[in-house]
């Protein structure tokens, strides 16, 4: 495993981390990955650990906190091995949002108990866009007071779009923003999010690498999702465009009869940007882990290997956004 520095922070996380949204389990409505077992859950944590993997990104909504209790119950007695990334704003079953002061620290001690520490380091707002964190001048002092209390040693964002994230790379003490970034998705790359972080020294964590799955392999375009499942409520237009452009990528980039290592591509992929501290594809087994951890054995992606994505992504920029 290779580390990176989380922005200018003093944490160093592991260049793959472990997304734990999916761990956490079902939640009311189409707002999860589906059922979860904890029996298997538990495995993927310590064969993580054990695999070198530093950097566990969570939220307190991940199965109204189960993602958490997992987490907390599995590192008991060895949390300063690890970093944690947690997240507030979003309300339990992801009902709504409330960014009041009172509300995010509530959440903060809701997480700290059931993770069984005493800090998290690193508190994210949770899908918080730039106008609701620079129309309320009390979050951002409310962070940096979480920091002098010795809540969490720093924060950052989890913005819903690269956009958002942009406009809040300068807010003082932020460490880090959390972004969607894949092979298909090119907008942080092309906003000049990731070259402005590089000049600001913010970490920039990568969300969904694997786009959803839709680069890992096994999807086509009848693929059903269970109505529990959030991609049920994609429209079958855009998973048909998903499907095609990642088809297509790997297609272009097959040499001879040697299909390339999907997981492989799509996580060097985000690494090859300086900006990128750490990726977070979501991981359900053992088998996910091991397959997440050995894309970091061959290090970015050859400039030859990326001009040949965006060449695929331009044809299907359009209908990947729709």
């Amino acid at each position: 495993m290779r580390y990176r520095p989380l922005g200018s922070s003093s944490i160093q996380v592991s260049v793959v981390g472990f997304g734990a949204w999916g761990i956490g389990g079902r939640t009311p409505g189409a707002t999860s990955y589906g059922a979860t077992d904890d029996a298997v859950s538990r495995r993927a944590l310590e064969e993580a650990f054990d695999r070198g993997i530093t950097f566990y990104d969570t939220a307190s909504v991940y199965g109204d906190g189960h993602s958490e209790e997992l987490i907390g119950e599995c590192f008991d007695g060895r949390r300063h091995e690890i970093v944690i990334a947690t997240k507030a704003g979003i309300t339990s079953s992801f009902r709504g949002y409330d960014f009041s002061a009172s509300a995010l620290r509530a959440s903060l001690e809701g997480s700290l108990r059931r993770l069984r520490t005493d800090y998290v380091d690193v508190l994210q707002l949770h899908n918080a866009g730039a106008d609701v964190v620079l129309g309320q001048p009390h979050i951002a002092q409310l962070l940096r007071a979480l920091v002098a209390e010795g809540k969490i040693r720093t924060f950052g964002f989890s913005t819903p779009t690269p956009d958002d994230a942009l406009a809040l790379l300068d807010l003082p003490g932020a460490a880090c923003v959390q972004v969607n970034c894949n092979l298909l998705d090119w907008r942080a790359i092309d906003g000049g999010l990731l070259d402005r972080a590089t000049s600001r020294s913010i970490g920039v964590i990568a969300r969904t690498p694997l786009a959803f799955g839709f680069l890992a392999g096994g999807l086509d375009k009848e693929t059903v999702f269970p109505g529990d499942d959030h991609r049920s409520k994609w429209p079958r237009e855009r998973i048909a465009a998903w499907v095609e452009a990642a088809d297509r990528v790997f297609a272009e980039l097959q040499i001879a009869d040697s299909p390339p290592d999907r997981v492989a591509v799509a996580l060097r992929f985000c690494l090859s940007f300086e900006s990128v501290a750490t990726v977070i594809p979501g991981m359900l087994s053992p088998a996910e882990v091991l397959a997440n951890v050995a894309a970091c054995d061959e290090g970015p992606l050859d400039p030859s290997v990326t001009g040949c994505i965006e060449s695929v992504y331009r044809q299907y920029e359009t209908r990947l956004r729709a």
